[in-house]
């Protein structure tokens, strides 16, 4: 037992990312030395004491009704040792015994500016997991908001199935949200940890995506797209091939959380007026609408 831990701890040494673990009083248990690479902080002075209050952003949310098992990730400004602020993006699971009762939390962590390294669609992490519109909007306010002090850009996707309305008017209402739901499934393999997609609306979702620039946040709309397109729906034997329309929309510092939505929305609708398929950036859309 004792070279098995030994090897999970070593294991734990070589992650690139941070790992800390905390016992149930939130003290921690484990430091690894990327941690301490990103925070400054050393385990030999955290183990066995609570986080330091420049890093305790990181626990956030921690409470014994929480449930963390999904490891959705979040970002938050923590301080250096050194005393410096920045962005981090973090995830949190909870670790439980053989009883399912929880004995501490596990956080893996990185700086923000790593973010772009993280290639879509390989944790899956955000597969299965239902988020809704309120949720959505919640996320939406924190990130703006945070955005508009200086903090990363992100961007949305506004989504809609090109075939909703006709499969809700052929098959019924069960059938549209029976593939609704498969779509929402395929799309999600093609996310990173840190992003969100939830239903917006009836036939549509929302991607909240931390693309740094337009350009990339399109390139990563063509990559949802490509995989709508993949779903393979079949109801009562019949295979249905799907398509999605896609407005992209990036963050502006000069403007309201509401009007990043609309410029979403009205590039999605462009994109499906356009007979589907495609995706539209908001710049296009604005550069079309008269001044």
């Amino acid at each position: 037992m004792a070279d098995r831990a030994e090897l999970v701890e070593n294991t734990l040494e070589m992650i690139p990312e941070g790992v800390a673990v905390v016992d149930r009083d939130l003290r921690v248990a484990f430091w690894n030395q990327s941690a301490r690479a990103i925070t400054g902080f050393a385990g030999i002075d955290l183990l066995s004491r609570p986080m330091p209050e420049g890093l305790r952003t990181l626990l956030e949310g921690i409470g014994p009704e929480t449930s963390l098992e999904s490891g959705r990730g979040f970002s938050v400004h923590a301080q250096h040792k050194m005393g410096h602020d920045f962005l981090i993006m973090a995830r949190l699971l909870a670790l439980r015994d053989n009883l399912g009762m929880r004995i501490g939390t596990a956080v893996v962590f990185h700086p923000a500016e790593c973010l772009d390294a993280l290639p879509h669609g390989v944790t899956g992490e955000n597969s299965d997991i239902e988020i809704s519109q309120e949720q959505l909007t919640d996320r939406l306010e924190s990130l703006f908001q945070d955005f508009v002090q200086g903090g990363q850009s992100f961007g949305v996707q506004w989504i809609t199935v090109d075939q909703a309305h006709e499969l809700r008017g052929t098959h019924g209402a069960s059938a549209c949200e029976a593939m609704l739901e498969k779509v929402e499934r395929t799309l999600s393999q093609g996310l990173r940890p840190t992003e969100y997609l939830g239903r917006w609306g009836e036939d549509e979702y929302l991607v909240i995506s931390h693309e740094r620039t337009p350009a990339m946040l399109a390139v990563h709309a063509q990559t949802l797209a490509g995989l709508a397109r993949t779903a393979d729906f079949r109801w009562w034997g019949d295979r249905i091939s799907l398509t999605v329309s896609i407005g992209a929309a990036q963050a502006q510092s000069k403007g309201a959380l509401a009007g990043l939505l609309e410029r979403a929305k009205a590039a999605m609708f462009s994109s499906y007026q356009a007979g589907g398929n495609r995706i539209t950036a908001a710049s296009e859309v604005d550069a079309c609408s008269p001044s």
